[in-house]
């Protein structure tokens, strides 16, 4: 098992689905986790519980689309933890309607979460590793972002930004010790996909080989294994996590 012990990791939209999956993982492995949400009862509710447990962790109401509310807060956790090991750009939402009906409001408000957000992150946590010339960036990408998906405009586009981002990224940080790469989850059992109708998703089981959907503990263990060190030579990559799904 990968050990964290001393490392400091930070989820964003950590209180819930995969976040919160992903925090319970690096925990549980020794690390200390900071976590940023704009659902301030279901952090809270985590930290107690995890606290209790003896876990060092921390919880911030941080609004992603904000770019000096991240800088700000990033400076809070240099602060607080003199450091950060890993970040996991995971806070996302989806506001899904076809091209002839999606209003401009649906398309940026998924922008400012999904691409506009994942870029604010990444640029003040990447100034901390720099200066440390270590670190972690994991990006959530989606499987969508790949092939594209009916109904998805704003939210294939922000995926397939954040793959754009992540190879860019690889590039400018590797001389500093900093690797960067994105997971692409294929359709995971989480309140995301609670309005797809059941036959949808009885649909996409039937193109998935593995014949089911995925569970928030498969990518979370796929962004505890691209944090580790036996991933210590990759970078840059995309990382598809979707159970073999075929279009």
């Amino acid at each position: 098992m990968a050990d964290f012990t001393g490392k400091v990791v930070l989820i964003t939209g950590g209180a819930g689905g995969i976040g919160r999956e992903t925090a319970q993982q690096f925990l549980d492995r020794g690390a200390n986790v900071e976590l940023w949400d704009m659902d301030k009862s279901a952090g809270d509710k985590l930290v107690k519980k995890w606290s209790d447990e003896g876990h060092k962790v921390h919880f911030e109401k941080v609004d992603v689309t904000d770019f000096d509310a991240v800088k700000d807060t990033m400076n809070a956790l240099q602060d607080r933890w003199g450091q950060l090991d890993i970040l996991v750009n995971n806070a996302g939402i989806t506001r899904d309607a076809t091209l002839k009906k999606m209003s401009p409001e649906e398309w940026k408000q998924v922008v400012d979460v999904n691409l506009n957000g994942v870029f604010y992150c990444g640029k003040t946590a990447a100034e901390v590793m720099r200066e440390q010339e270590s670190g972690v960036i994991l990006n959530a990408s989606s499987v969508v972002g790949v092939y594209g998906n009916f109904g998805q405009s704003n939210y294939v586009a922000t995926k397939s930004g954040v793959i754009g981002l992540t190879k860019t990224w690889a590039r400018e940080l590797g001389r500093k010790g900093v690797r960067v790469n994105a997971v692409a989850p294929g359709f995971i059992e989480t309140p995301m996909v609670d309005t797809v109708p059941d036959k949808v998703l009885e649909k996409l089981k039937g193109q998935t080989p593995l014949g089911r959907l995925g569970k928030p503990e498969d990518i979370a263990s796929a962004y505890v294994f691209l944090a580790s060190e036996q991933a210590a030579f990759i970078t840059g990559t995309v990382l598809q996590v979707d159970g073999g799904l075929v279009f």
